[in-house]
């Protein structure tokens, strides 16, 4: 009932948007009708002459059909005590009216109300295009019986642990795990990669992508609004209607601003007694270009970020990327792929390679660290039979105790051991053989150390370029943290090309660390996996969490979420947020510059009203293009498609 409850208000949402944009289609025709009057009225003129019943009644007809719905919603707006731009074109078109220049009144109206279109209409696009990605989710599913058969249902019907069959060609109804089937799936709704992804049994799928080879049978992890596609359409949603810092001064400003006019426009006719300069004033003085230069900006910018499956919940967070001097990388599958490999098994004397590996893997069974999933993977090579687990415990960032054959197994680091009172100098010490720099796990057994094993990561391939796109941004300090030892981390920091690095960290270590380059006068940004990167994300300027498709964790702890794990995301996400702000400040000065210029050539008899409506129109026009310009930006990362 819940995930139907949460379906039927999405179709509302959708609902909503939709019969928004029949009005504003509905609002199109009926200033197109004006406009038709108006030009009528113009052909009157030649025929009839200026001045003549039949001009003059068209053009009353064309002015109040286009003007009437301005001057109604400025009235409306003013009894609710609220101030929008309405109010000085409403009064530039009573003025017009009530001086029977009904031609100039309509033609004023009618590019007013283009303008106004064309910014709804704008508006009404983007949300649009992101409700379009709850479409994505297929609204039937084929739930697969006990016994094999198939049944179709709804998609808000399935519930965690259902079996789905999906075929060549279907999107896939929710977040899941592959049980059976071999297949590609295009996840670029998700992550951004248009390059599809090989799935076999045990791989996650996540609802909205697209199975494009083979048949899938899917066991059902999450459904309906908990899908990561739910995740980030409501997250998309919610940064819409956020707003950065200028917004908030423009608002706070705004009240002032119809005033300040009004007294202008006052002034100017008390001097010279020419209402036609008054009007072209009110008219030229509507700041639709200033009202659009941020909003349209902003859309456009998460419209980018959105599709190469970066996710930023506020609009703010995109701001602060831009002014950032100092970034903290996590080691562990951030820099690098997160997937360990054993390269080294050292027994102590009397103890057998197989008897190490094997209880190191049985008690490594219910980790999900990428140690434990580098020794399942090795004993599972090796053929060896796991014996149960039981008394699991894990410490983040030391190690793990459990019982194994009644024995009490200990897998962790040497101070782990150490604080379990284990005397390590039984076996050869790792640091004679670790020039390649692998991390060591110490393995005891009731209390007697059994040996230890090597394992090794590798940098991912493109965390050496991203590193020097950021220094040579201006990136001050690239930090990397780790809870490895001093070789592991001065290996991989070498090869980054990091400023800096701090081994041996626990989550509470990397959060001081952040903490004190904040106070060291830098705006830090944290790059983690979310998982025990959480403090740490959460104590930077920004937090960045890499991965995130799929887990709840890196998507809810970071301020911006990578969907997929290419870091060269992150220089893309700093140039977009400059970009941006050098659009917003091209934007504004053009909004304001055109507002005085105005003002002045009004004043001075130098503008008709009914040129100062043509450029108003043609104002807002070259800033929503100036702002769409960002919706292609970064192109050159997405990969040709398969």
């Amino acid at each position: 009932m819940a995930h139907e409850h949460l379906h039927f208000k999405d179709d509302i949402a959708a609902e909503h948007t939709q019969g928004k944009q029949i009005r504003v289609s509905m609002a199109l025709l009926g200033t197109l009708a004006g406009g038709v009057l108006l030009i009528n009225s113009g052909i009157a003129r030649v025929f009839y002459g200026t001045g003549s019943f039949n001009t003059e009644l068209l053009a009353m007809a064309g002015a109040i059909l286009l003007g009437a719905p301005i001057v109604l919603h400025a009235v409306k707006s003013l009894i609710k005590g609220q101030m929008h731009m309405d109010e000085l074109v409403a009064l530039a078109i009573i003025a017009a009216f009530a001086t029977q220049k009904y031609a100039t009144a309509g033609i004023v109206a009618f590019f007013m109300l283009l303008s106004e279109l064309i910014e709804t209409r704008t508006a009404l696009g983007a949300r649009a295009s992101i409700e379009s990605l709850i479409r994505l989710t297929p609204k039937k599913a084929n739930l697969v019986e006990a016994d094999g058969s198939e049944r179709e249902v709804k998609v808000s019907a399935l519930k965690p642990g259902d079996s789905i069959r999906v075929r060549p060609g279907d999107n896939i109804p929710a977040d899941g795990e592959v049980a059976k089937g071999l297949s590609s799936v295009n996840e670029a709704t998700i992550t951004g990669e248009s390059l599809p992804v090989d799935k076999v049994p045990g791989m996650q799928v996540f609802a909205g992508t697209t199975n494009l080879t083979g048949a899938l049978d899917i066991t059902v992890t999450k459904a309906g609004k908990d899908t990561t596609l739910g995740k980030v359409q409501s997250l998309i949603m919610e940064a819409e209607q956020t707003k950065i810092p200028i917004m908030r001064i423009i608002d706070r400003y705004v009240k002032w601003y119809t005033p300040t006019i009004l007294i202008i426009a006052g002034i100017v006719l008390f001097f010279t007694e020419d209402v036609n300069r008054a009007i072209t004033i009110l008219v030229i003085s509507c700041p639709c270009a200033l009202i659009l230069a941020t909003p349209t900006a902003m859309v456009a910018a998460i419209s980018a970020s959105a599709r190469l499956g970066i996710l930023i919940k506020n609009v703010s967070d995109l701001e602060i990327a831009g002014k950032m001097t100092a970034m903290v990388f996590d080691k562990t599958g951030t820099v690098t792929t997160g997937r360990l490999y054993v390269t080294k098994l050292t027994p102590a004397k009397g103890t057998e390679p197989a008897d190490l590996l094997a209880v190191a893997a049985a008690a490594e069974k219910m980790s999900k660290h990428p140690a434990a999933r580098a020794l399942q993977e090795v004993a599972k090579e090796a053929n060896l039979t796991l014996p149960e687990t039981d008394d699991f415990k894990e410490t983040p960032g030391k190690g793990i105790t459990a019982t194994v054959d009644s024995a009490k197994i200990i897998v962790g680091r040497d101070t782990f051991l150490k604080e379990n009172n284990v005397d390590i100098s039984t076996v050869s010490d790792p640091a004679l053989h670790e020039e390649q720099g692998f991390s060591t796990l110490y393995v005891a057994k009731d209390s007697k150390c059994v040996g230890w094993i090597g394992l090794q990561d590798k940098t991912r391939p493109e965390a050496t370029h991203a590193v020097d796109e950021l220094l040579d941004m201006g990136i001050k300090r690239v930090t990397m943290l780790t809870g490895d030892r001093d070789e592991v981390a001065n290996r991989v920091a070498a090869e980054l090309g990091c400023t800096d690095f701090k081994a041996h960290c626990l989550p509470q270590d990397k959060l001081a660390i952040v903490e004190q380059i904040r106070k060291d006068g830098h705006t830090v940004t944290v790059v983690g996996d979310g998982i025990n990167d959480a403090p740490a994300l959460a104590a930077g300027d920004l937090g960045i969490a890499m991965g995130a498709a799929g887990s709840d964790v890196a998507i809810n702890s970071a301020s911006i979420a990578l969907m997929s794990d290419d870091l060269k995301r992150l220089p893309f996400l700093v140039r977009l947020s400059r970009k941006t702000r050098n659009v917003i400040n091209q934007n504004l000065g053009f909004g304001i510059m055109f507002i005085i210029l105005g003002v002045i050539a009004a004043s001075a008899a130098w503008l008709p009203a009914v040129y100062a409506a043509v450029l108003h129109f043609v104002g807002s026009l070259i800033v929503v293009f100036n702002s769409a310009r960002l919706v292609r930006y970064g192109e050159e990362l997405d990969h040709a498609p398969a």
